[in-house]
């Protein structure tokens, strides 16, 4: 076969695996059995190992990677992607109904109302019809690109289908990735068979699998999607949402099933009704309902708060209830060092999955509960989630029953427990205590706190579980050769992690503050506390007095500030962060004042600055910044879609600019 012959047969292959792929993964109707699929899919992949320069990027058989990512690499959206304001009561759906009617005026409008998935939303573009881009929401405005994982769901297209109707050339479409029930059933037989610890829902599954750095072990985790919406478009005219969604589904995507189109809320309510009673049918979790304005151009009116749409809500599933018996109660410590009493029951059916645990929040909660071991007690699944104790069957006693004992001292390193003011929790106040280092180290190197690109929950795990760090100081002092043998490393990775943490040693002070993971202390506190003390070593001299008459530190605060650095264990790690050189002092730059006195609130989505990375520049240069617009407010810094606090600086007279003239002001390119 020459190169012309195989050319023509290999665009015919794909065409047709394209066709099945459409046929069995996204229309549910498959046309040839399992084994003339994997025909058809040997015999492209033969002929592309054989003509390698004919080998295209939208090819059948590029959707896994043959080698893992040393990173996720971060992608701003677009437009934001918002969440939702969630409802609980037909009620609450009526007073939706009355701000849409009040905020439209005379306008006539109607709703969509569809399933409510319980997965990971994400974010995929199409350019001129071909897989582009995928990306997870993250925190709205940026996500990680997980275009590698995302290609390895065989219901997302690598190129669209386009049948008789124009490919436009800018397609972003939004959808939520799920696992299947029957799929989360085998992959945690799986698990329990490796001895693995299980995923506790299907959500967890494939939150997990997208952020997986080797897309073939995402691969066999048989993630799907459902497309519920459209990013930014170019070259589509559309008027309403579900001709949005019949759209998209004439382009090969897998849109939501079982949309309806209400004329008012009671047809949207009696909707929400019928699939509450049948939604144990669906192979897949639903925990709700989703209602949103038909009309696009209404949504545009209605426009959204900071946070969500106003022409769109959740309604959430009422929590199905289920009598059970307490076993026993074992206690938990979590990041901040709360201890946390966890419920273990005889294991018993509800919403869908098996429940042997339940979550009692805290030994006041047990108190006003009079819960007792062997009780028979009524649990729920609060917000289909996490399932929690409602109520204790007196009636049932035997008089075998035993009181819960309160403990003195961590579970996990045996300090002593206290409680802060004003609060009930139980806490652990030990940053080297075993059950917290983990997710102490995650947030010590989270990108709000050290940035250590790289440093990832695997690795941490790993480091831990191997004892190569026993707290976060110690991280500074692993070796190359540390990493390099860990799993799944390879030396440029390991090599990358190794520089990532070097760079963070050069940190700002505030930043350091906040990765310590103080209670009650953020990011802007820990700009407070920098600015005004200078070094670490000023802050852990501080009595309660001195530290409550800073400015924005009250006296919660401050004696969590106190009882962190009155700890032995605390400080001989910060003697460790001092020892690698980390930087524990502010750099004081007598030039770098140009907005002090200043105050900045920023709204609408900037191309070259994330939110934080704006809020952390300002002060830097002296300036603050506020989340909300008032009197006291400088300058508003306007982007694109802006919110309500555009309307609000307006009325106020105060100032606005936009990013270019922000730069100018600074001094920036």
């Amino acid at each position: 076969m020459n190169k012309s012959q195989a050319q023509s047969k290999i665009s015919n292959l794909r065409d047709l695996i394209r066709r099945h792929d459409r046929a069995y993964f996204i229309e549910n109707k498959p046309e040839i059995r399992d084994q003339e699929y994997d025909r058809l899919y040997r015999e492209l992949k033969e002929l592309e190992n054989k003509f390698p320069e004919l080998v295209t990027q939208d090819s059948p058989t590029r959707r896994v990677s043959e080698k893992p990512l040393d990173g996720f690499h971060h992608v701003r959206h677009s437009t934001p992607m918002l969440s939702m304001d969630n409802t609980y009561s037909h009620q609450e759906l009526k007073d939706f109904d009355e701000r849409i009617r009040k905020n439209l005026g005379k306008e006539k409008y109607e709703y969509v109302a569809e399933f409510k998935i319980d997965g990971v939303s994400v974010s995929v573009t199409y350019k001129e019809g071909e897989f582009h881009q995928g990306a997870t929401r993250g925190n709205g405005v940026t996500g990680d690109d997980i275009s590698l994982n995302l290609k390895t769901i065989k219901s997302i297209p690598l190129k669209l289908a386009s049948g008789m109707m124009k490919i436009p050339p800018l397609l972003e479409m939004r959808g939520e990735v799920f696992m299947s029930k029957k799929w989360f059933a085998k992959l945690n037989t799986e698990r329990e068979k490796a001895e693995e610890e299980l995923f506790a829902n299907p959500r967890n599954a494939s939150a997990g699998s997208l952020k997986l750095l080797d897309s073939r072990i995402t691969a066999k985790r048989h993630l799907d999607i459902f497309v519920w919406g459209t990013g930014r478009q170019k070259g589509v005219l559309l008027k309403n949402h579900d001709e949005a969604l019949e759209y998209m589904k004439k382009l090969g995507l897998k849109v939501i099933p079982h949309a309806r189109t209400c004329k008012d809320i009671d047809e949207v309510i009696k909707f929400c009704d019928e699939w509450q009673k049948k939604r144990e049918e669906l192979d897949y979790e639903i925990d709700g309902m989703v209602v949103k304005v038909n009309s696009l151009k209404q949504q545009k009116k209605l426009g959204s708060t900071a946070k969500s749409p106003r022409w769109m809500i959740a309604y959430k599933f009422p929590a199905e209830k289920a009598l059970t018996e307490l076993l026993d109660v074992k206690t938990q410590v979590g990041r901040t060092g709360i201890i946390t009493p966890v419920a273990i029951l005889k294991p018993v059916h509800v919403s869908g999955t098996t429940v042997s645990r339940a979550t009692l929040h805290n030994f006041d909660e047990i108190e006003r509960l009079g819960v007792k071991i062997k009780d028979k007690v009524y649990i729920e699944k609060g917000g289909e989630i996490i399932p929690k104790i409602l109520s204790v069957v007196k009636a049932k006693r035997k008089g075998t029953e035993k009181p819960i004992k309160i403990p003195s001292k961590c579970p996990s390193c045996g300090t002593a427990l206290y409680t802060e003011v004003g609060e009930v929790a139980l806490r652990c106040n030990n940053v080297s205590c075993r059950a917290q280092i983990k997710q102490r180290i995650i947030h010590f190197a989270s990108r709000n706190a050290m940035d250590i690109e790289g440093l990832g929950e695997s690795l941490v795990e790993q480091l831990v579980d191997k004892g190569l760090v026993s707290d976060y100081a110690d991280l500074y002092y692993l070796k190359f050769e540390d990493i390099k043998k860990l799993e799944r490393f390879a030396e440029k990775s390991a090599r990358n992690v190794i520089d990532a943490i070097k760079k963070s040693k050069s940190n700002e002070l505030n930043r350091l503050i906040f990765a310590l993971g103080v209670r009650h202390v953020g990011q802007k506190a820990a700009w407070t506390l920098a600015t005004k003390l200078g070094s670490l070593e000023t802050l852990a001299k501080q009595d309660m007095d001195r530290l409550t008459s800073i400015n924005e530190i009250g006296p919660v605060m401050a004696e969590s500030i106190s009882n962190f650095f009155k700890n032995k264990k605390n400080l001989s790690v910060l003697e460790k962060l001092q020892n690698a050189h980390v930087k524990t002092r502010m750099q004081k730059n007598k030039e770098k004042t140009i907005l002090e006195g200043k105050t900045f609130v920023v709204t609408g989505a900037l191309k070259s600055y994330t939110r934080q990375g704006i809020q952390e520049l300002i002060r830097n240069l002296g300036g603050d910044t506020s989340s909300s617009v008032s009197e006291n407010t400088d300058y508003v810094i306007v982007g694109e879609d802006p919110g309500s606090k555009l309307k609000k600086a307006e009325k106020l007279g105060i100032k606005t600019i936009n990013e270019n003239e922000f730069k100018q002001m600074v001094g920036a390119k």
